[in-house]
């Protein structure tokens, strides 16, 4: 799978951290796979969640933090919408929310 902006996640890194051990071990298992569905992705990654726009959200470090991609299977490349903690996460909508930064 196709990671696009894979500096945002670097950015993320920065600012989160406590999450960098886990997003990166979360990246490097990713870039390695190839899902062609939800439910396959889902197999592997049993706390993912799809929300509307087709976006799918993991949990990262536990349920420490989120993360909320933009998954086009036909094309095996996500993008990363959105990265922060959980109370952060609670706070937005997010099938909604934009890329920020």
């Amino acid at each position: 799978m196709n990671i696009i902006a894979r500096g945002t996640l670097l950015i993320y890194v920065s600012k989160y951290p406590l999450a960098e051990t886990a997003l990166l071990n979360w990246y490097q298992e990713f870039v390695k796979a190839s899902y062609q569905n939800f439910n396959q992705l889902k197999a592997v990654y049993g706390n993912a969640s799809i929300v509307a726009n087709d976006r799918v959200i993991f949990n990262i470090k536990g349920n420490d933090f989120r993360l909320i991609t933009s998954i086009n299977f036909n094309r095996q490349a996500a993008y990363i919408i959105w990265f922060g903690t959980d109370a952060e996460y609670d706070r937005i909508d997010a099938a909604n929310i934009k890329f920020i930064l």
